[in-house]
């Protein structure tokens, strides 16, 4: 007979869509549609389709590995490896103190991973030096969001709400290449009579959907913004009672706003007047609207402030906190919600409690079973980390990242990695980042384990373990709790991933991202949870959802809206209990929130907060020596670092490397053709792949995808430069000049 079908998720991105896994007698892996997620509805891109091919013995490490006398990595037994990775570390912290470790995770890390890595850091290393490849992706986003609302979940609505609204302004997010699955949203609001507004420096495949393509130049979606909000002031568009009920600070917000005027964010921006005034009128013109942003305006030195001007606008026209309408952030990574909810980000404890917080390090310490004043205060942020080590840090473990490739001034880092004392990285492949590390240990990966991810919508959920690792592969977990008991650290480590997630549960209580009221048996029953879900309040915790919005009733679509049809179940066993039947079964059991803000805000006063922003230049303008912007993204077949789907065959068939792609008229300037090979160059390094011409970018600007290693690697010229809140590095612009290989440079 053969092996039943098990729902689960995809590794990849933040929609984790829902697929099924058959695992054959011969140990290859089938995937096949799932159409009762709602997300996707069966449907898969190709790194979804192709996800299994990296399980293959053939592309992963099966067994831990050592540095040699020689300097080679050696095949070892895990006594081996965990033995020096654990007398390093407690050699390190006995000489130097335990903030000479550093831990560095990652937004892929599942919700009980990120949860035990935190606890790793603070229970048993005793130090601050932990932070995670999330800080390079959404940060700036959620600092933005906590500014204003008192709380950052990346979607405060489901993902369906969006085909109901009137209009999406969609800035900085090339949709149709990282998130494939999600197009048919912002397909059927189009069908539906809806509109579309998309920004971006390139005519992307997402902006050619677009009713509106706005094209700033790059660094300048912060005037863009606030040069909207001077229009819908002075068109006299401003929803004076929203503004005057729900919300606070708007006299300062309007005055930094009305300095803007059109003309002069033309200037700035590159968008014209006529452009901005139909931007507005198509924004305002419907009864709902909503604004996404995405890494374009929040991977930059200003990126808080430039999501901020976004949420100005959403406030100022009443879009926020009302049915189909509202800012939300399309998170990237699988699990970059959850992974900065549960305590692997430098100034986080689990349940998106503040770390300064004397209650919140009360509550998490007694769930952990040691004094509050034991814990570590808050530590650097994850380029801040990367740079202090072989300083200030000495040695380093890390799980789920490969910065070698995805950290700006990508050189600069490696060095640092070099110079550690000590490097031990756990994964699943041989990344650039694991070949130089002392010890690498081989772990397991999503369809060999159970977990719980939180997607871009707030939906927490449940990956299904669907076959067993190879033999000599063991889980993160399973590495934490030998690690914790080889330091001294005897219980509170458990491996098996539903006990680290009943942890969870209580350290999360009563805090903004409360999951106390989720189980892994309604996660099962009811295809997700959307968080906050307190316990019932008898048991004292949370009853922050009951404020924050209606966790039950939809929305009310708008009158020319139609509506959404429900995906059909695949399977008896695969199918979805909807909370609503839940809670009336279990009157006890609080059904989640999908739709936040829609009574309150997360603030003391329960009103969203403006606030006054102005636009400011790059980090790093052009200049003679300099003269070009360059920005950076991915492509669809292609996902982060690249470390694992640069293993598939088919990916690579259709993303084979690195390119730059340039205006024709640039193109001429340098004498280049399609394919040429060209240098790009920055202040921070150099790096040289074919030319794509194509007519979709601005003539001011080159970009380049981010997935690859070696003279390619588009991170060797970024800027480092932060953002004062989030400590977001500036990815998405900085200036270079070109040169074809052997030729002239820009002038």
């Amino acid at each position: 007979m053969p092996n039943a079908a098990t729902p689960t998720h995809c590794p990849y991105c933040a929609l984790q869509c829902g697929m099924n896994l058959t695992a054959a007698a011969d140990g290859t892996v089938e995937v096949s549609e799932r159409t009762d997620f709602p997300v996707n509805r069966g449907a898969l891109c190709g790194k979804g389709r192709t996800a299994p091919e990296v399980l293959s013995s053939r592309v992963r490490l099966t067994s831990p590995l050592v540095r040699s006398a020689d300097g080679t990595l050696v095949a070892a037994g895990w006594d081996e490896a965990l033995d020096r990775i654990a007398a390093h570390l407690s050699r390190v912290r006995d000489t130097y103190g335990p903030d000479a470790l550093g831990v560095f995770g990652g937004g892929g890390l599942t919700n009980e991973k990120a949860y035990a890595l935190g606890k790793f850091a603070r229970v048993v290393l005793g130090t601050s030096q932990i932070d995670y490849n999330g800080r390079f992706c959404m940060s700036s986003a959620a600092a933005a969001g906590t500014k204003a609302f008192g709380l950052d979940r990346g979607l405060p609505f489901p993902l369906e709400d969006i085909p109901r609204t009137g209009c999406v302004i969609l800035v900085g997010s090339n949709l149709a290449e990282t998130m494939p699955p999600s197009l048919r949203f912002f397909r059927e609001l189009r069908e539906n009579g809806g509109t579309l507004i998309v920004v971006d420096p390139r005519r992307t495949r997402t902006a050619e959907q677009a009713d509106l393509h706005l094209a700033p130049r790059p660094g300048t979606d912060l005037a863009l913004a606030l040069g909207l909000l001077h229009l819908v002031v002075a068109e006299g568009r401003v929803d004076e009672e929203y503004v005057r009920e729900r919300t606070s600070g708007w006299e300062e917000a309007r005055a930094a706003a009305m300095a803007h005027w059109p003309e002069q964010v033309e200037r700035l921006t590159g968008v014209s007047v006529p452009d901005l005034r139909e931007a507005v009128r198509m924004f305002c013109a419907p009864e709902a609207a909503m604004v996404l942003t995405a890494r374009g305006p929040e991977q930059q030195s200003k990126g808080t402030d430039t999501v901020g001007a976004w949420i100005n606008l959403c406030l100022a026209t009443g879009r926020a906190g009302r049915p189909l309408s509202g800012y939300g952030c399309l998170t990237g990574q699988g699990n970059g919600q959850g992974g900065r909810e549960h305590g692997q980000k430098a100034d986080q404890l689990p349940g998106y409690r503040k770390l300064t917080d004397p209650a919140a390090r009360r509550h998490v310490a007694e769930v952990w079973g040691v004094d509050p004043d034991s814990l570590p205060g808050p530590g650097r942020s994850a380029y801040e980390l990367l740079d202090a080590l072989g300083t200030d840090v000495r040695s380093l473990l890390l799980m789920g990242s490969n910065p070698v490739v995805s950290a700006p001034r990508a050189a600069h880092v490696e060095e640092r990695l070099r110079s550690l004392d000590f490097l031990a990285v756990c994964d699943v492949v041989l990344s650039e980042t694991a070949e130089l590390a002392d010890v690498v240990l081989p772990v397991t990966q999503w369809a060999e384990e159970s977990g719980t991810t939180t997607s871009l919508e707030g939906r927490v959920l449940l990956r299904r373990r669907a076959l067993p690792p190879p033999d000599g592969v063991r889980s993160d977990l399973e590495v934490l709790h030998a690690l914790a008991d080889r330091l001294g650290v005897e219980k509170g480590f458990p491996v098996d991933p539903e006990e680290v997630f009943e942890e969870l549960r209580r350290a999360s209580a009563g805090g903004p991202a409360d999951y106390s009221g989720i189980t892994y048996r309604r996660l099962a029953e009811e295809n997700g949870v959307f968080w906050p879900c307190p316990a019932p309040v008898s048991s004292a915790t949370s009853v922050m959802s009951a404020t924050l919005g209606t966790p039950v009733t939809p929305a009310t679509p708008a009158a020319s809206a139609a509506p959404v049809t429900p995906a059909t179940p695949a399977t008896p066993a695969a199918s979805a209990t909807p909370a609503a039947s839940v809670s009336a079964a279990l009157p006890d059991v609080h059904p989640g929130t999908p739709r936040l803000f829609l009574d309150r805000f997360a603030t003391d006063d329960g009103r969203a907060r403006f606030v006054a922003v102005s636009h400011r230049p790059a980090a790093e303008e052009t200049d003679e020596e300099y003269p070009v912007l360059l920005t950076t993204g991915r492509v669809v077949a292609q996902y982060q670092s690249g470390a694992q789907t640069r293993r598939v065959e088919e990916l690579n068939a259709a993303a084979p490397g690195p390119f730059v792609e340039l205006h024709p008229r640039l193109a001429a300037r340098l004498g280049a053709a399609e394919g040429d090979p060209l240098a790009v160059v920055s202040r921070r390094g150099r790096a040289v792949a074919p030319a794509r011409i194509t007519a979709g970018i601005r003539p001011d600007t080159v970009f380049m995808p981010f997935h690859w290693p070696g003279e390619g690697r588009a991170n060797t010229l970024t800027n480092p430069a932060l953002d004062p809140t989030s400590r977001m590095p500036e990815f998405k612009v900085c200036a270079v000049r070109l040169e074809t290989v052997g030729g002239r440079e820009t002038g």
